[in-house]
């Protein structure tokens, strides 16, 4: 009862005004595949490859794309049934302990305003190919007012901006595919390929299981973003029946869109070419595929799909960060007036402090020597992963306690599969990556614990806030009787 009180006495009176369900099911099915399609895949593929060979980006990426799905599966079962915006914050407060949501949620919004910076850092130097004399702030400056404008307007807004972006990212990923298998089988005109790249050298797996755990690491931060479906659930139309039907695809579009276009790389580019080393967009693995089947257009054309998936990633850092940001004033995690909404159901309030914190961490990226902004990113690095590792504690306890009540497994609009063993093997997973990510550099003869710092930068940074929040506020772990789950059912609120 005293932990009840504890969390209601900040919530805030919204006067009648609600978060809007402007998302439609088509929004919220494009953004369960926009959110794991990123220049991870466009540009940081073909390193993959090139370290640990096709054999092993293979095996890496199809391990933690099992992973990823079983933390989708473990968010879709909670969002479907509880939906609200800021769902990991909010579930961690339930489900777990108030201390644990408090940190999942700072953690989370700080993450996303400084991607905000990461991304319009990006789009300068992808202008700069069309327009290489052009001024950085030029572009920087009008994306960031167009990503501004696309959420301020509506929720429709944000959905309709990554509907279209994801559109784009989606058109070209499955044009490769397409064009690739044709290359690989000799319907285009040229050499059938066929697997003799899989046997050059000591592919498939030259890297050895050094090389490939190195990509298993590389691969966690190319599916970040996939969990963003679940903080969309609060405003989408119907989220019972969208969200398991944005989930249940999701398995099957990390096999098309991350493994099936790996193994076209594989098969295509052998694994020991230089070029593949590289993250310019003139030789990104699409392009080399691209030029290859005669497409001359190829890096103009790779360079607008990767705008696309920069200006995908801007416009969801700004909506989630913002919405977690507004569920934590709700739950009176963060100051009162986050949680305001304007007339057309906006967190305003919450929206103009992310989108200021993140120009100012671009700015620093631009003036003096970038150091403040390195080691902000680096702090962040890992902290996508204990985003996932929260959302699957979280579930791992949903599931006991939504049974420990009395409840039936038939009350849930959708049921995670595979429980417990999926969120138990996502947990591991996200622990081992977590902890081991910047490994090789305690192999190294002089240990940089600069590097070393800054790289796990994010584990200190939630544990602080964690037992921080714990200590001042004395909470505990909610037990298993006590979970209400009711009191977030209406989505809007």
């Amino acid at each position: 009862m005293e932990l009840e009180k504890q969390q209601d006495i900040h919530l805030p009176k919204q006067q009648g005004r609600t978060l809007r369900k402007g998302l439609k099911a088509r929004h919220l099915t494009m953004i369960s595949i926009g959110g794991a399609i990123g220049t991870g895949l466009f540009l940081g593929s073909g390193a993959a490859i090139h370290s640990a060979g096709p054999g092993g980006a293979l095996v890496a990426y199809a391990l933690v794309g099992a992973m990823v799905y079983f933390v989708m599966t473990s968010l879709g079962e909670m969002s479907a049934y509880m939906p609200t915006s800021g769902a990991f914050s909010t579930y961690g407060t339930k489900f777990v302990d108030p201390a644990f949501g408090f940190a999942l949620g700072w953690t989370y919004w700080f993450n996303w305003a400084m991607t905000i910076a990461a991304e319009l850092t990006a789009s300068i130097m992808i202008m700069k190919f069309w327009f290489p004399h052009s001024p950085s702030l030029l572009w920087s400056m009008s994306f960031f007012v167009l990503i501004f404008l696309l959420n301020y307007l509506t929720v429709r807004g944000y959905g309709e901006g990554e509907y279209w972006f994801s559109f784009i990212k989606v058109a070209a990923i499955i044009l490769f595919i397409v064009v690739g298998l044709l290359m690989v089988f000799g319907l285009l005109g040229g050499e059938a390929t066929g697997v003799k790249n899989f046997t050059i050298g000591n592919a498939p797996f030259p890297g050895g299981f050094l090389g490939t755990f190195l990509v298993f690491i590389a691969a966690g931060f190319s599916f970040q973003g996939t969990e963003i479906v679940g903080v969309a659930a609060g405003e989408s139309e119907d989220p019972a029946k969208n969200v398991p039907k944005a989930i249940k695809n999701v398995f099957w579009r990390i096999l098309l869109f991350y493994v099936l276009a790996i193994l076209v790389i594989g098969l295509l580019v052998p694994y020991t070419n230089s070029s593949l080393k590289s993250e310019n967009v003139l030789v990104s693995p699409f392009t080399l595929v691209f030029k290859k089947a005669g497409l001359s257009f190829a890096a103009s054309m790779m360079n607008a799909v990767i705008l696309a998936a920069v200006l995908s990633a801007g416009n969801s850092s700004l909506y989630a960060s913002t919405r977690m940001l507004y569920a934590m004033a709700k739950e009176g995690q963060a100051p009162r007036i986050f949680s305001k909404l304007d007339r057309r159901g906006v967190p305003v309030p919450a929206m103009i402090l992310t989108a200021v914190v993140g120009m100012l961490a671009f700015f620093t990226s631009i003036f003096g020597d970038g150091v403040v902004y390195i080691w902000l990113m680096n702090s962040i690095g890992i902290t996508g992963f204990i985003f996932w590792l929260g959302i699957c504690v979280s579930h791992y306890r949903f599931r006991k306690a939504f049974l420990a009540q009395g409840h039936s497994l038939s009350e849930l609009p959708y049921r995670a599969k595979w429980y417990p063993f999926g969120p138990i093997f996502a947990i591991a997973v996200c622990l081992i990556v977590t902890l081991a990510q910047d490994y090789q550099a305690f192999l190294a003869p002089h240990i940089n614990w600069g590097n070393v710092i800054a790289a796990y930068l994010g584990i200190p940074f939630f544990l602080v806030l964690w037992f921080g929040y714990k200590i001042a506020r004395k909470t505990k772990i909610v037990p298993l009787d006590a979970h209400d789950f009711h009191a977030i059912a209406e989505p809007n609120e």
